[in-house]
């Protein structure tokens, strides 16, 4: 069993930043992967980016490539979303995910637990 907990959501204006921090309890963290994703009204969940158990390796989405960065703490079980220059399109709200068995993936499907979510609002 995973509890996950995001936090760090709010409203931004366009080219500002944010962290996103979600936090972990349950089993031991620095053994499965971890994953955000996001899902604006009226669209499916996408992916994000995810992160290896280990955090030495790291996928993207291209739309955020370049200005969204994903990291782990596995002292603190959390991991965390930094995203600057925000932009409208990337208004949501934010989940964070554990891939028990992967490397970190972009399939939902993969992802057993999910917190709650958080909501990311990026203003004109």
């Amino acid at each position: 069993q995973v509890q996950l907990v995001e936090t760090g959501g709010g409203l931004v204006q366009t080219g500002g930043s944010l962290r996103l921090s979600c936090a972990a309890s349950g089993r031991t963290f620095s053994s499965y992967a971890m994953g955000w994703f996001r899902q604006a009204p009226g669209k499916e969940r996408e992916f994000v980016a995810a992160i290896s158990w280990s955090g030495g390796s790291t996928t993207y989405a291209d739309s955020v490539k370049g200005r969204f960065t994903i990291s782990r703490d596995n002292a603190k079980n959390t991991v965390y979303l930094q995203m600057n220059s925000l932009k409208q399109q990337d208004t949501a709200v934010y989940y964070c995910g554990a891939d028990l068995w992967g490397a970190g993936t972009a399939l939902p499907g993969r992802y057993k637990y999910w917190g709650q979510g958080t909501q990311v609002t990026v203003s004109p």
